[in-house]
């Protein structure tokens, strides 16, 4: 069964885990893209802070058939 993670802010993502999402807090850019890169398999669904979508721009969107559904929470 697929999972959904949430790349961002603390503030920003931290309520999440409430739900059972699996939190990844990254504070900056560089944190942001080893987060991405380090995404369990098993991870479906990726939710991102708007901050966290701008520094990933072109991973998020490079073809790929293990590369989960990603979603940009509102600014």
């Amino acid at each position: 069964m697929a999972t959904v993670a949430a790349i961002g802010t603390r503030t920003r993502v931290s309520g999440l885990a409430l739900a059972g999402v699996d939190v990844l807090v990254a504070e900056d850019a560089d944190a942001v893209r080893q987060a991405w890169r380090t995404l369990p398999r098993t991870v479906g669904l990726v939710i991102l802070t708007a901050e966290a979508a701008e520094a990933l721009r072109g991973a998020m969107t490079a073809p790929a058939p293990s590369r989960p559904l990603t979603v940009v929470m509102p600014g």
